[in-house]
């Protein structure tokens, strides 16, 4: 399989994470230029990442997951209760769906070209929609059936492969993310694990070419 990322690449992160924890090996190739040209014949859509297999290209970051969950199902990334599964996905997708979609860069980029957005007032409208998620996110814990160390239980899966992105973004685009002890207290748990430090932005190989200072991310 060949993986399609970017080192800053959040949506891409997840991916890494979720093969590391399967111990499923991959071959990784940056694309950092995006714009119309090599990429998009491979993915259509112009985004990261895109997972190659036997030839045939999926994209989208949750179409991947579920694709190697279902291929690669151990150690399942999901809880066998359906309604269990049903509110990891939920908690996954408010991230990719609600919150992800804010911070990419060709959208902020969107704000100041066309409405004459400042720096200062695209930052103003980017923290008040993460917080609004985080804040979400926070209280979907808060009713979990029981406490556990990982968002779903004892062990790392959908939801915590999601989170911690999503966390990382959120403190390099400076918000305040103090307010939400539980998302804190598993990301913390979660970046104890060698398979989350593997996947993290500066552990890939295209960091040392383009990080730490560049501004592009998707």
């Amino acid at each position: 399989m060949k993986l399609y990322n970017y080192f800053r690449n959040s949506a891409g992160q997840r991916i890494r994470t979720a093969l590391h924890i399967k111990s499923v090996p991959f071959e990784y190739i940056c694309h950092k230029d995006l714009g119309p040209g090599g990429y998009r014949k491979v993915n259509p859509q112009g985004l990261l990442p895109a997972l190659e297999i036997n030839g045939r290209i999926v994209a989208q970051s949750t179409a991947i997951f579920e694709y190697i969950e279902e291929v690669f199902p151990t150690p399942s990334l999901l809880p066998a209760d359906p309604i269990d599964r049903a509110e990891v996905r939920a908690f996954a997708q408010l991230i990719a769906c609600d919150i992800h979609p804010l911070h990419i860069h060709r959208v902020r980029n969107y704000l100041s070209d066309e409405f004459n957005l400042t720096g200062d007032q695209t930052g103003t409208w980017y923290h008040h929609w993460v917080a609004e998620g985080l804040a979400s996110l926070e209280e979907m814990l808060r009713r979990r059936t029981r406490e556990t160390e990982f968002c779903y239980g004892d062990l790392p899966g959908m939801a915590d492969v999601y989170l911690t992105p999503l966390m990382l973004n959120a403190r390099r685009f400076g918000c305040d993310v103090t307010p939400y002890p539980l998302l804190n207290a598993v990301d913390e748990a979660c970046l104890t694990l060698p398979e989350f430090q593997a996947a993290m932005p500066e552990n890939q190989p295209d960091f040392d070419r383009y990080g730490p200072h560049v501004t592009q991310d998707s």
